[in-house]
């Protein structure tokens, strides 16, 4: 994966990521994605291109358990969140929509900076800086999951869970 990092901070919560506003728009995602992250960054949406990184700090993802909140991340192009920490439950709804949540050190890593992740190795290449960044490797059972797309997907394919 490459593409361009959109750096945020600290405690994005599910509200930055989806306001409760707009909560009538959860009938209509492609119209709701346009409006992803704009409580942090109002230029977000429009400035996302295909294949391109959200990066967080600690404890992205906090509050509700709005399983729209990593679908929209995923339907505005975004190929992976970077972050340092990750609450729990929006980590398990990341995965079940298909969008990879890696856990690394986001210090080194600047707003704009061309990045390329391999997933497999575990591996993260700040192309602008030469850094090398290191995330645990990804369970292939998960591997599998997010290759499929998502939790249902994979299940509509497999009709089962394979490990």
């Amino acid at each position: 994966m490459q593409g361009k990092a959109f750096k945020f901070g600290d405690n994005i919560s599910t509200d930055h990521i989806v306001p409760g506003r707009l909560a009538h728009l959860r009938s209509n995602l492609p119209e709701l994605a346009k409006h992803v992250l704009e409580d942090a960054d109002p230029t977000f949406a429009s400035r996302v291109k295909e294949g391109d990184f959200v990066v967080g700090g600690n404890n992205f993802g906090l509050g509700s358990s709005r399983e729209h909140a990593p679908l929209v991340i995923k339907m505005a192009g975004v190929s992976a969140v970077l972050a340092k920490s990750v609450a729990r439950i929006f980590f398990r709804n990341a995965i079940n929509r298909g969008l990879p949540v890696l856990i690394c050190d986001t210090d080194k890593i600047n707003d704009g900076d061309e990045l390329e992740v391999d997933l497999k190795q575990g591996l993260i290449i700040d192309k602008t800086n030469g850094n090398r960044l290191t995330f645990n490797k990804i369970p292939d059972a998960m591997l599998s999951i997010l290759h499929e797309g998502g939790l249902m997907p994979y299940i509509k394919k497999y009709g089962d869970f394979q490990m």
